[in-house]
């Protein structure tokens, strides 16, 4: 066998023994049969895509179930009612169990954090170091939301028998019903081989887009520097004034300066001179215009007429 013929193997083993598993338990995460069974190609394509990376980690399983309940999770899927969380669950509405429905109903409940950290501790059984890693939380954290997600549980279904038990036993309690809960799921995962070619095209498409638009960035640049003119030409019919460039020495500019402040002395004393000439003039015409007006009179009072 070739080497790709020995990861195409492992790949489908891998899928063989997982896929069903991981459809229940994204079903007990979303309430959604389609979206479950979406959410597990998409982390099998995933795989596939990073095959090398996902062929040497510890836990193959468990980086294609983190992927698959990422994609469930995903914050853009509150946006859109058919992508969030269903708050009826679609398969139990018309069979199954009451009971089972009920904790179903019970679990959908639950914030998508709290929700997550009960399905890997008491569904899947992980330990609670690993539970914190995968939720990429603290070990406090992830315990805390455990705490939180139980007594929620248990305040809705006091039938359950969870109150009054430590919380060791209480995670065995819903281990079993997430256990029988899961197992009344009838789910048919889609085939590895064409989950395979799936993500071989869509790995394609992505790196011709990508390509694409490298190639369209690169063109306009090209257009851009054809259409840019690599140094500015002054117009012909606006030629640019330019005053001549003098030095001065600083002996030179000293006298200039001495120059300015005399011709500003005499431009003020000048001044002073026009006001005082005017003034005088005005205190003339008042002297004259009197001494007019007197001389008048005198010659009013002579004339025979006015006798």
């Amino acid at each position: 066998m070739t080497q790709r013929e020995q990861a195409a193997a492992a790949f489908d083993d891998l899928h063989t023994r997982h896929a069903a598993a991981l459809m229940r338990q994204t079903y007990l995460l979303t309430g959604r049969p389609w979206l479950a069974r979406r959410a597990v190609e998409q982390g099998f394509r995933l795989a596939w895509q990073r095959w090398p990376q996902v062929a040497v980690d510890p836990d193959p399983a468990g980086w294609v179930r983190a992927a698959a309940y990422e994609y469930a999770l995903k914050p853009w899927h509150r946006l859109c009612p058919g992508l969030r969380t269903a708050r009826t669950p679609r398969q139990f509405a018309q069979t199954g169990d009451p009971a089972d429905r009920a904790l179903l109903l019970a679990l959908l409940s639950l914030p998508a954090p709290y929700r997550r950290a009960l399905l890997l501790h008491d569904g899947v059984g992980l330990g609670l170091y690993e539970t914190a890693a995968e939720i990429e939380a603290s070990t406090p954290a992830a315990a805390g939301r455990l705490t939180h997600a139980r007594e929620r549980i248990a305040g809705r279904l006091p039938e359950l028998g969870l109150d009054g038990h430590p919380p060791v036993r209480q995670g065995e309690l819903l281990r079993t019903r997430f256990t029988a809960l899961t197992a009344a799921q009838q789910v048919t995962p889609t085939p590895a081989e064409r989950v395979r070619s799936d993500a071989e095209r869509s790995g394609l498409r992505a790196t011709r887009a990508g390509f694409g638009l490298a190639g369209a960035f690169v063109l306009v640049l090209l257009v851009m520097m054809v259409a840019t003119p690599d140094h500015y030409t002054p117009s012909p019919h606006k030629p640019l004034a330019t005053a001549p460039q003098i030095r001065v020495s600083p002996s030179g500019r000293r006298g200039v300066h001495k120059d300015l402040e005399k011709t500003d002395v005499r431009k003020t004393s000048a001044k002073k001179t026009d006001v005082r000439k005017t003034s005088a003039e005005k205190t003339n015409l008042k002297k004259h215009g009197t001494a007019a007006v007197h001389k008048r009179l005198r010659e009013a009072r002579l004339s025979p007429e006015v006798r």
